[in-house]
Parts: C-alpha cells; structure tokens; sequence
C-alpha cells in the first residue's frame, strides 16, 4: 500500500487556494470595465447601511463611467441657467432696472395734461344786443379744448442725466446677471469633474479592497495550518479594514458629489440620465 506523506496532502491544497486567489483578482480587475463584481459585501456599493435606498432609487450602472451615462455638459448647464435661483434673481432685477429706463424716457410726460369742458351760451360774434361788454362774453361760451404744458428747469436740464443713470443700472444689472451665469457655469464644470473623480476612486478603492480581501482569506487558512504568525494575519486583517473604510469614504463622496448636482441643476436626478 502506497504511503502518503503529510505535506504531499497539504501541497495540493496550498494550489487549490492560491488558484481560487488569481481567480479572485482576475474578477476584481474585470471590474471596473463593467463587469459584475464579486457578490461580497465589500464589492457592492449598493449595498450598505444608509446608503442602500439612495443607490437604489437612481438608475445609473456604477461599473459604468458617469459622464457616459449622463446628457453632455452643455444641455445640464442649459438646464441649471432655466432652474438657478441665482440666474432668475438677476434676471429679475435686469428686467425691473430695464422697466425704469423706459420710465424714465416717458417721465416728462407727467408735466403735459389736456383738458376739455362745455358752456352754454350764444356763440356769434357780433352781438345783437346794446350792451358791448356781452360781445366778450359770448365768445368764451361753448365747447373748449387745449393741451397745457409746464416744464420745469430740473426736466429742461436734468433729464438727460436721469436717463443716463437709469440706463447704467439697466446695463449694470445684465452684466451682473452674466457673472452669475458664468459663476453658475464654472460651480457646475467643478462639481461634474468631482463627481467624474469620485466614481474613479471609488473604483481603485473597490479594487484595492478585493485585494485586501484575498490576502486576509489567505492568511486564515495559512494562520489555521500554523504557516504565518499571528501578528501577520493581524496586518493582512488591519489592513483590509482599512481598505473598507476607504471604500466608504469615497462611497460617501461620491453619493454627496450626484446629489449635490441635482441641487445646482434643480432638477431630479434621473432627468439628467442620457436616453
């Protein structure tokens, strides 16, 4: 009968191991170009506490790069100058300042008023009666019209100057209005490359921590078969806790980074999805 020795049982068993290792890494590679990850509660992103009805409600792939998957820029910044707080605020007070301009070109109007009354009375000219102070009478009697006119030395030499500062406000307010457009803009460019860099650490992260994982696997079997000491089995395993506090920073980042899109854009989130 053939003997078998101890460490020719073990040998195969190291292999087996190590094989389900490269298997591992290979699937933790695939990963990030859109394969599906390994089904362990450090490669799910969508599965952690707090966080797991957020992900859940947007209907975005995380394996996926996020400006793929979004409208390009330039439709989400259109979208942000309809919805912006800021924008229409401005926009308010350049339509007001414009309001006043025009005022200002009528204001001069005020000093003009017509009027128009009726009397009765005999309106020939020539009276037939003896009395000649009646001929005057007669002639102002029946129906009257006019226009009449008052302008004052403040409209005679300050109109000009008033129309000159309501229209300065007028085109003060526009300009006013375009730097907030463009502060909108440059806010919106920023927060999209944070968002685009979020999902990109949370990638390597996700990666790193599969790593981790297969070496802390590895050193409890090898801590089991007595191979590596027990302050090197707690390294493997500090480190892997360290790798998932990592995933959940950048899982957090990356959440605040889409929702804090939505609030500058001020539209639901999934309305910026690409068709």
């Amino acid at each position: 009968m053939k003997q078998y020795s101890i460490n020719s049982l073990i040998r195969p068993a190291k292999l087996l191991l190590l094989s389900l290792a490269v298997m591992a890494g290979l699937q933790t590679m695939s990963y990030g170009q859109g394969a599906t990850p390994p089904q362990t509660s450090a490669a799910k992103p969508a599965v952690t506490q707090g966080a797991t009805s957020v992900l859940d409600s947007m209907t975005f792939d995380f394996n996926r790069d996020i400006s793929i998957q979004l409208i390009p820029f330039e439709e989400i910044f259109q979208i942000a100058l309809k919805y912006s707080s800021v924008v229409k605020f401005e926009g308010s007070i350049a339509s007001a300042q414009q309001a006043a301009y025009s005022l200002s070109k009528l204001q001069i109007l005020q000093n003009v008023g017509a009027y128009y009354n009726y009397s009765t009375g005999n309106q020939a000219i020539v009276s037939t009666g003896l009395n000649a102070a009646d001929k005057l009478g007669q002639i102002s009697n029946g129906y009257r019209t006019g226009v009449n006119v008052a302008i004052s030395l403040h409209d005679l030499f300050g109109r000009s100057q008033q129309i000159r500062l309501a229209r300065s406000n007028y085109e003060s307010a526009m300009e006013r209005r375009r730097t907030s457009e463009i502060g909108l803009k440059r806010e919106l460019f920023n927060l999209y490359q944070d968002l685009n860099l979020s999902q990109r650490i949370l990638q390597i992260r996700l990666r790193d921590e599969q790593v981790a994982l297969t070496a802390y696997r590895i050193a409890e079997v090898e801590l089991q078969k007595g191979k590596i000491t027990p302050e090197a089995h707690a390294f493997n395993s500090s480190r892997y806790a360290n790798t998932q506090s990592s995933v959940e920073e950048a899982k957090s980042q990356f959440i605040k980074n889409i929702y804090a899109l939505e609030l500058l854009v001020g539209v639901p989130i999934y309305q910026l999805k690409r068709n």
